[in-house]
């Protein structure tokens, strides 16, 4: 059965908080630039409540990074994923610029949702 639009949203906040964890601690500078890019998203409460949810959990980073990768993979095509990439980006570049485990996460999610829709019977 394919996710809901809300439970696509809690997978892009458990995929933003693995991406700002990638580098072993979530910034605050992560957290103020998550929250100015997704402020004008009319699911913005959704994508912030997971991110948070996440990282008061603890979750690691492949936790997280499984848990969205599924959502995203049942989900399908949609075009949020542009706006996913260009918040990850934002994320990422907030506190000194993209670490490289950072910019492997991302290419990692890349890779796998373009393998999988690539292979799929959509």
């Amino acid at each position: 059965m394919k996710p809901s639009k809300e439970q696509l949203y809690d997978a892009l906040g458990e995929l933003i908080y693995a991406v700002a964890f990638a580098d072993g601690e979530v910034q605050e500078s992560e957290v103020k630039q998550l929250e100015k890019v997704i402020s004008t998203h009319p699911w913005a409460a959704a994508v912030k409540w997971s991110f948070n949810y996440e990282k008061s959990k603890g979750k690691s980073v492949e936790e997280a990074y499984e848990k969205a990768i599924d959502t995203c993979k049942a989900y399908g095509p949609t075009e949020e994923y542009v706006y996913l990439f260009k918040t990850l980006d934002a994320v990422a570049e907030a506190n000194n610029g993209i670490e490289l485990s950072e910019a492997k996460l991302i290419q990692r999610f890349k890779n796998d949702l373009k393998e999988h829709f690539l292979h799929s019977d959509l």
